[in-house]
């Protein structure tokens, strides 16, 4: 079992938005468009090409900082910590006088960017757990994860 509390940051929330995002379509398909037209403009020595690679290489994380600082500054569940029980039966939230809890069957997966483990508890939603903040209890979070979840669903590196 692991207990722990974690207050979400901005940074915290924008690590997992750029990690979710990247991992997905639209990431892939806009830094692969970006870096071929940056390539092809060098190439070809057509720097509007270069230009409109550059600008859709940075639209994208620039747009994502910006949206995930507006989002955690204007949710609540971010501006007071948030305490996790994670034991043989689930992973329990809770905040105040709400909690909500939700079995290991459920989750969709884990996985892990340098700053953060992340634990999807749908196709959008997670649990964002910053490493800075777990401290000594890292490892026994990532114990509790991997032997609740298939390893097919668990890609967590230390």
């Amino acid at each position: 079992m692991v207990e722990t509390d974690i207050q979400v940051t901005a940074a915290d929330l924008y690590d997992y938005v750029l990690m979710h995002t990247y991992h997905g379509t639209s990431g892939i398909i806009g830094s692969t468009a970006g870096a071929l037209f940056v390539v092809a403009g060098f190439l070809a020595q057509k720097w509007l090409l270069v230009i409109a690679g550059l600008v859709i290489l940075l639209y994208l994380p620039i747009t994502l900082y910006t949206k995930s600082k507006l989002q955690w500054s204007a949710n609540e569940a971010f501006q007071k910590p948030l305490h996790y029980v994670l034991d043989d039966e689930g992973v329990t939230v809770s905040q105040g006088e709400v909690s909500e809890s939700q079995s290991w069957e459920g989750m969709v997966k884990a996985v892990s960017t340098p700053r953060s483990i992340i634990l999807y508890t749908s196709g959008r939603n997670a649990s964002i757990f910053p490493k800075a903040q777990l401290g000594d209890q890292k490892d026994a979070l990532i114990e509790v994860i991997s032997t609740h979840m298939p390893p097919q669903k668990v890609k967590i590196r230390s």
